[in-house]
């Protein structure tokens, strides 16, 4: 059975719980801590789920929070649901019937 993985970014909850409400807040915490990231890259850590994060980063989103990475990204893994086909089989795929061509009919006219 195949497993459905997922993740929350929760980056946003803790730095309210932490009294920092805008990402240009995060800047200076991350330069002290020799991470240099533009705004622009700030803002998208802050408002978005990223795809890939450096362990550096994580490392110091952790210290600067006091946290750790469970805290930062909720995981959830569940079973995924069998593919239904039309006939409402769930085996491994479809399963199609061999083609057969029809043998032609010639009419006198």
């Amino acid at each position: 059975m195949k497993r459905q993985v997922s993740y929350q970014w929760r980056l946003r909850e803790v730095m309210a719980t932490h009294g920092m409400f805008s990402a240009t807040d995060l800047a200076a915490p991350l330069a002290d801590r020799g991470v240099t990231l533009s705004s622009v890259q700030i803002w998208r850590l802050v408002t978005q789920s990223p795809e890939r994060l450096s362990l550096p980063i994580l490392a110091a989103l952790c210290d600067i929070f006091d946290c750790t990475p469970s805290d930062l990204i909720g995981t959830r893994a569940e079973n995924a649901a069998p593919r239904r086909t039309a006939t409402g089989d769930t085996g491994p795929g479809p399963q199609i019937a061999p083609i057969q061509p029809k043998r032609a009919r010639i009419r006198p006219e």
